[in-house]
């Protein structure tokens, strides 16, 4: 996960992009909200003002719009699938490279379940001083597990979340949002067996971009602007895998694949039906996997 975060003791860019974007969603696109995160704008802290200001002042700007998209139709996704886990009996939730993830701290659901946030070090130290200026409590159900992944295998990650209360023996929900196009094939191989090695009945919703040719023209037009900016942050796209290629990849690993959803299969059709700016377009997909039961 080395592309998340910059060793400056702070979010990098994009994590910040993406709750500016999660932020930004409630102040200038059209009600009912997709996603709502009302604690997204406390964590851009001193930078809130200029980073929604491009989106108050330029909001229609289809990288802004399409930021929004994204980051609002994964959350949605994410956080809808806990809910139904949980009323399930799972109450375990893995959030790999946390960044400014909000849950732990908003979420009526996020009081029967436990949150383990992985990040590194710096971005956690971060998020920890701005809920303690907004005199946001840390509650109990969340933990913090700093893992560095430039000096640290990923199979270190098992220990790490043990250590900080995880229970190998009970299934969970583990959300991989934003991560795997800033990391190589090997990496995402690295994680993928540890996940395989949770509870059986644990499932797995990783995100994944496209490669160029299954992209339409606005995930294109996307993918080069944010990819040029994310590459003059010091945080280059690597991967990109198809449906078939993530299926295959799941698989290797001994995870069952259970859905693929585009941008457009987050929320029902009728609530694309909008008069703001937000559209799905052929970018990323969200799949999702299990660890099976009774093997």
């Amino acid at each position: 996960m080395s592309g998340l975060m910059m060793n400056k003791g702070q979010p990098s860019q994009t994590a910040l992009m993406s709750a500016a974007a999660r932020a930004a969603h409630l102040l200038v696109d059209d009600t009912p909200p997709i996603f709502v995160d009302p604690l997204a704008q406390t964590f851009l802290g001193e930078r809130a003002e200029e980073l929604l200001g491009y989106h108050r002042s330029f909001g229609a700007h289809p990288v802004l719009s399409g930021a929004r998209t994204t980051a609002v139709t994964r959350g949605r996704y994410a956080e809808d699938r806990l809910a139904d886990l949980a009323g399930q009996g799972v109450d375990q939730y893995v959030i790999l490279g946390a960044g400014l993830d909000s849950f732990a701290y908003r979420s009526e659901l996020a009081d029967g379940v436990r949150v383990f946030e992985v990040d590194r070090p710096g971005s956690q130290n971060w998020k920890r001083a701005l809920l303690a200026e907004a005199g946001t409590t840390v509650p109990p159900s969340a933990s913090f597990v700093p893992v560095d992944f430039e000096e640290e295998s990923a199979r270190s990650l098992t220990d790490h979340l043990v250590r900080a209360g995880f229970d190998l023996g009970r299934p969970a929900l583990v959300s991989w949002l934003g991560v795997t196009m800033y990391l190589t094939s090997q990496a995402i191989r690295q994680t993928l067996a540890v996940i395989s090695g949770f509870a059986p009945g644990t499932e797995l919703i990783v995100e994944h971009i496209l490669p160029a040719a299954l992209r339409d023209e606005a995930g294109q037009s996307y993918a080069e602007n944010v990819m040029a900016a994310a590459g003059e942050q010091g945080e280059p796209w690597r991967t990109f895998l198809s449906i078939e290629q993530m299926d295959a990849l799941l698989l290797e690993h001994q995870l069952q694949p259970i859905e693929y959803a585009r941008q457009r299969d987050t929320i029902a059709p009728a609530e694309w039906e909008r008069s703001d700016t937000l559209r799905p377009f052929e970018l990323s997909v969200l799949a999702r996997a299990g660890v099976p039961r009774g093997r």
